[in-house]
């Protein structure tokens, strides 16, 4: 029997609204479960690790050597609480790399061969424009035309201006200051 195959049971609105407030329950009764676990382990660790102190009836050189033991036990708690404090932002910063990495991952895809397609102008005009297209279109109808004549010109002006120079002279407009100069520089 299939998955498909099974009725779907309905549930009343109410029926779902009182499950609903029993999970909610349940959850708050589990999550106040665990404060109260977390605390009691919070005793007994410290309780463990730090015996109630006995400071009466203890002499100078007592309370002294307390004193220094006590500052031993501060000294090797501080380092296990850096070593952890390290591991904790090195661990975190491990995580922090590795969703970098997944999200590059997740971004890049393989792009697919591309196919070579022919179309033909009307094709794509058709393609473009949909219905509002009529008939074929005739592209090189709308073209610029170039008359022989003006090729025939544009040869006999550049068979005229064959030295560089008079051209440079013609195009610069600066016929008498070039004289002046020419003139300058032979007179001395």
């Amino acid at each position: 029997m299939n998955l498909k195959d099974k009725p779907k049971s309905k549930i009343s609105a109410s029926r779902k609204l009182s499950l609903k407030m029993l999970l909610l329950t349940k959850a708050c009764e589990d999550l106040e479960q665990e404060r109260r676990e977390r605390e009691e382990e919070k005793v007994r660790y410290l309780n463990e690790k730090l015996p109630p102190l006995q400071l009466s009836g203890l002499s100078l050189e007592q309370l002294q050597n307390l004193c220094k033991q006590l500052h031993a036990q501060i000294d090797v708690v501080d380092e296990e609480r850096y070593d952890c404090e390290y591991r904790v932002s090195k661990h975190n910063k491990d995580i922090h790399e590795l969703k970098i990495k997944v999200q590059d991952l997740g971004g890049k895809f393989k792009k697919p061969a591309l196919r070579k397609v022919r179309v033909s102008a009307d094709e794509m005009m058709r393609a473009l424009l949909g219905s509002k297209h009529k008939g074929s279109m005739d592209l090189r109808a709308n073209l610029k035309s170039v008359k022989k004549e003006d090729v025939k010109q544009d040869k006999v002006l550049t068979n005229e201006v064959g030295d560089w120079r008079k051209n440079v002279e013609a195009m610069s407009g600066m016929e008498g200051r070039k004289k002046m100069f020419d003139t300058g520089g032979a007179a001395q």
